[in-house]
């Protein structure tokens, strides 16, 4: 089986700062560092390093062959990443002592995928396979209509969180993605909890407090526990937690298993400076606290 990823590429800079700017404020960044990130980037590793094939839909400028190459060294798979006239996608990350973060997003290149592209990329895919897209790129509900049509399983992580972004794709949805603000977010705009979506699977993480998975199949809720570490920079831990659901999955692990296997992977995530270059690999998982 296969996990099909419509994505973001981005180039990651990285800005270590002793907290956040305020409004107005100038501040002396303590280092700097360029990775590969990306939410759709960081799953796509997140899902090849947790042992699934994992093939990336997506696009990158003329100074994009680097990303390209690196999502090659971890495992994904890029036929699909097309090179465009607009530049590579990049996010500004200013990230504090406490490993906290606020990202500025350029989305350049992401936003220039087009529907034949789309078509090309899944034309092979089948009813065994995943379809996961998030809110970084264009052409979510022609990707995801096509991907139904081909009766995949549909997973969308809401974020960057927009309500008209994630109504347009609920429809088709199997499996949705959502943090606590997101979802509060979401319940505003639709005035339906997680719980009542009209979507069989929705995975809430909550941060230190864990994650609650919500199955309308069968009216279950069930609470996982956060996974204790030190926070170091919690950025990509989403996106990893959310690939290592769909890896799990895909290899055949019941729900259950691929979210505390992703617990983990997410709780290891947040103790590493960086994005997709240090997502932790299956053997990091599996061996966490032995």
């Amino acid at each position: 089986m296969t996990i099909f990823n419509l994505g973001s590429i981005n180039a990651d800079l990285f800005y270590h700062v002793p907290h956040l700017p305020a409004p107005g404020e100038t501040l002396a960044a303590r280092s700097f560092t360029r990775g590969l990130g990306g939410k759709g980037a960081n799953m796509s590793v997140a899902a090849a390093r947790a042992a699934a094939r994992c093939v990336h839909i997506g696009a990158v400028g003329a100074d994009g062959a680097w990303a390209v190459d690196r999502l090659m060294e971890y495992g994904v798979y890029t036929q699909f990443i097309s090179t465009v006239s607009e530049d590579t996608g990049n996010a500004l990350i200013a990230v504090d002592d406490a490993g906290e973060n606020t990202i500025i997003l350029y989305p350049g290149a992401n936003h220039a995928i087009s529907t034949d592209h789309l078509a090309e990329a899944l034309d092979g895919a089948g009813a065994s396979d995943i379809f996961l897209t998030q809110n970084e790129t264009n052409a979510q509900r022609a990707a995801a209509e096509l991907a139904s049509a081909k009766g995949m399983r549909v997973a969308y992580a809401a974020a960057p969180f927009d309500a008209k972004a994630v109504q347009a794709v609920l429809p088709l949805l199997d499996l949705l993605f959502l943090n606590a603000v997101e979802a509060r977010q979401l319940q505003e705009a639709t005035g339906l909890a997680p719980e009542a979506l009209p979507v069989r699977d929705v995975i809430v993480t909550l941060g230190g407090d864990g994650a609650c998975w919500h199955n309308t199949d069968t009216g279950e809720t069930r609470a996982f526990p956060a996974v204790a570490v030190t926070p170091v920079d919690t950025t990509g831990a989403g996106d990893t937690f959310t690939g290592y659901v769909l890896a799990g999955l895909d290899r055949g692990l019941p729900m259950e298993q691929a979210i505390g296997q992703a617990m983990i992977a997410g709780a290891i995530m947040v103790t590493r400076e960086g994005t997709a270059d240090v997502i932790p690999d299956l053997r990091d998982v599996q061996d966490f606290g032995g």
